[in-house]
């Protein structure tokens, strides 16, 4: 099947970018031009086409958009993809309804800017997952995961919620840091079990995404205790 130079690329595009996700390291050679005859690689003239690294010590192979796409690694969401997703965004809830409480509560600039800094990491975060999810939809339709969130790691207890919602001052700068430090460690917890466990790109790059930022702010919160 002959495809246009606009549909070549297209394809591409798309390849490249999934095999950029999945960490795969291609060079990209410039569309050939010539008149149209197909070569030993299945490359056309006047077509794009990908090449791609060999494994040591072996040569690089110039593959055509369509041998590209065949090569493609499979990320399709599994079970481990589909909890985290879903377990994750309650968790990133609770941070935001804590952090919440910063502005009016907190006593130190640090503990307030620390809450500013979660509430604008971790508000996108929930908007890119329920995009995930509205993506790739759980088998059979179903929402729930069968776990029950307040036993998700790190999460606080509605009696520990409602001491940080009435603490003042330096009482509710040490319970913040605390608590979000222990929520923190939990969502360490659940991000190295959907690394662990899962399949799909875009969850695993979610979940690194969280172990790089969180690892960040658990250091800095310790340091402020």
């Amino acid at each position: 099947m002959f495809l246009s130079m606009d549909m070549a690329k297209g394809l591409l595009r798309r390849f490249v970018e999934a095999a950029a996700a999945a960490g795969i390291l291609l060079a990209l050679a410039g569309c050939q031009d010539g008149d149209g005859k197909t070569g030993a690689n299945g490359v056309k003239d006047g077509q794009a086409a990908v090449i791609a690294p060999g494994k040591p010590g072996e040569p690089a192979r110039t593959l055509s958009p369509e041998q590209a796409a065949e090569e493609r690694p499979d990320d399709t969401p599994n079970a481990a993809d589909h909890a985290y997703v879903r377990r994750m965004i309650e968790h990133h809830r609770q941070a935001l309804v804590m952090s919440a409480l910063a502005p009016d509560r907190a006593s130190a600039e640090g503990v307030r800017g620390l809450a500013d800094r979660i509430a604008a990491a971790q508000q996108p975060e929930i908007g890119a997952m329920e995009k995930w999810l509205t993506r790739y939809p759980a088998p059979g339709g179903g929402g729930a995961d069968g776990h029950d969130h307040a036993a998700m790691p790190g999460m606080a207890t509605e009696q520990q919620l409602e001491e940080l919602t009435e603490a003042k001052g330096t009482d509710f700068d040490r319970l913040f840091l605390k608590l979000m430090t222990a929520h923190h460690e939990g969502a360490l917890t659940m991000a190295g079990e959907a690394l662990r466990g899962g399949n799909n790109v875009a969850v695993e790059e979610m979940a690194n995404e969280v172990v790089a930022t969180q690892s960040a702010e658990i250091h800095r919160m310790r340091a402020m205790g």
